[in-house]
């Protein structure tokens, strides 16, 4: 990130969402909305005189709840760019009209509080959506395993939070109840995955690899430890992965396969009760930690920016490609490009891979100063069209647009409404001559006359 900020030719807009997306490919104005930091990024330092002087301190949400921050902050250490923001809805100048520790400790003077938002327009040849996933929501499908009861009952990002050396306990692992050490911990996968009734279908791919680094890692850090690991199938395709699973069972981690019942507290201990299937035997195992590897789901935003976009979702709510094999990073809005898990559940190396195709995808778009299109795209007839406009509601490509003709009647000129057709936008997909009652708009190289034709020359 510090690279891309770097780069002259990139310009990041941090702190910042896509409002509006209007245009075609080589042609979209994009509208962002700059959201107000409430601190002079020109005049700030990132001294850290203001966070470290601020009385409110919440919940962080970059460690999951395992740790506090202030209401003016700087979201993780390696943040791009490296100064704060305030938090309009904890910060006390904002919510009681009275503080501004922050103001008075700045030697910068950068903190203004009457900062808004800012509408940036920007106009772009391509776009590449690249927002990634979030976690499912166990807590409200899965109330056997004690969620808000149970504070050692934590998700595998929390865990990679509580292992990480920049993390709120310093990259050691300890439990969130007493902070002590875990002798017993166990690992629960497809905690929302592959479960129709209370989760999801699919596999979310990433879990087994996880679950197996977080098992690596209990026994490198903690050698008198014992892990335990439910799960209902392993599947381990990439590269060296099975070498790795294999690792990690030779280390002492153990194995259950089979489903968790529930987890239930006995003194300050968590009994975890499943059953081994191939055992055929119900398994009572006494934890000191229990991690859960839950599944990976669209973003809370993946909708609202489907719909600003113009690109189609999945029945799951990941964005849809335009073919799965064929073109794998191309969506239906020609010019819009998919990366990594926001198309569905993928690791690392596949993220990669995915983003570098999509780059190459770019670079061929811009590498030419004229671009090719198909040209059976829709063609309206402004003599019969009655500008009722049906057409522009069913195109899914945003391709008909509202325009005027003159036209001369009793000797006045008069103007009205009719569609036309972006050929930017128009994928030729043929919806509108369906829904055009008049039938005023054609598919070029597909009106009634040249088919008729084609079957008149067939029959003949």
């Amino acid at each position: 990130m510090v690279a891309a900020a770097q780069h002259p030719n990139i310009t990041l807009f941090t702190y910042a969402e896509v409002e509006k997306v209007e245009g075609y490919i080589g042609n979209f104005q994009v509208t962002i909305r700059q959201k107000a930091r409430s601190v002079d990024h020109s005049k700030c330092t990132g001294c850290g005189t203001c966070w470290e002087k601020c009385p409110t301190k919440v919940v962080s949400e970059y460690n999951l709840g395992l740790g506090m921050r202030k209401a003016i902050y700087i979201s993780f250490p390696q943040a791009v760019p490296n100064k704060p923001v305030i938090d309009r809805q904890h910060c006390r100048q904002f919510t009681k009209g009275k503080c501004g520790v922050c103001q008075k400790v700045c030697p910068a003077q950068a903190i203004d509080y009457q900062q808004e938002d800012q509408l940036i327009k920007e106009q772009v040849g391509a776009i590449v959506v690249a927002t990634g996933y979030d976690l499912f929501e166990w807590e409200r499908a899965y109330g056997e395993y004690g969620y808000g009861r149970y504070p050692d009952v934590i998700s595998g990002l929390q865990f990679e939070r509580l292992n990480n050396a920049s993390g709120p306990t310093g990259g050691k692992i300890l439990r969130p109840s007493d902070g002590k050490e875990p002798k017993t911990v166990v690992f629960i996968k497809c905690v929302g995955s592959r479960d129709a009734v209370k989760g999801k279908e699919y596999c979310s791919r990433t879990c087994c690899m996880y679950t197996a680094k977080h098992a690596h890692q209990v026994l490198e850090k903690i050698p008198d430890s014992r892990v335990y690991v439910f799960y209902m199938d392993i599947r381990t395709p990439g590269k060296a992965y099975e070498e790795f699973y294999l690792r990690t069972v030779h280390e002492g981690a153990r194995y259950i396969r089979g489903r968790v019942s529930k987890i239930y507290p006995e003194g300050d201990q968590l009994v975890v009760m499943g059953v081994d299937t191939l055992l055929g035997r119900q398994v009572e195992i006494a934890a000191d930690l229990v991690v859960l590897a839950t599944a990976m789901v669209p973003s809370r935003e993946a909708n609202k920016l489907a719909r600003v976009v113009g690109i189609s979702t999945d029945q799951n709510g990941f964005f849809m490609e335009s073919h799965p094999k064929l073109r794998p990073v191309e969506t239906n809005t020609a010019g819009v490009f998919l990366a990594g898990a926001c198309q569905g559940p993928k690791d690392i190396p596949d993220t990669v891979a995915q983003a570098s195709a999509a780059s190459a995808k770019v670079c061929a778009l811009f590498s030419r100063n004229e671009m090719a299109v198909d040209p059976m795209i829709a063609q309206v007839n402004s003599a019969l069209c009655s500008g009722c406009l049906e057409c522009k509601n069913v195109c899914p490509y945003r391709a008909i647009e509202k325009a005027t003709v003159s036209e001369r009647v009793g000797g006045k000129v008069i103007e009205r409404t009719v569609a036309s057709v972006n050929t930017g936008l128009c994928q030729g997909c043929g919806a509108c001559t369906v829904a055009c009652r008049a039938g005023a708009i054609n598919l070029k190289g597909f009106t009634n006359e040249q088919l008729l034709a084609e079957v008149d020359a067939l029959c003949l």
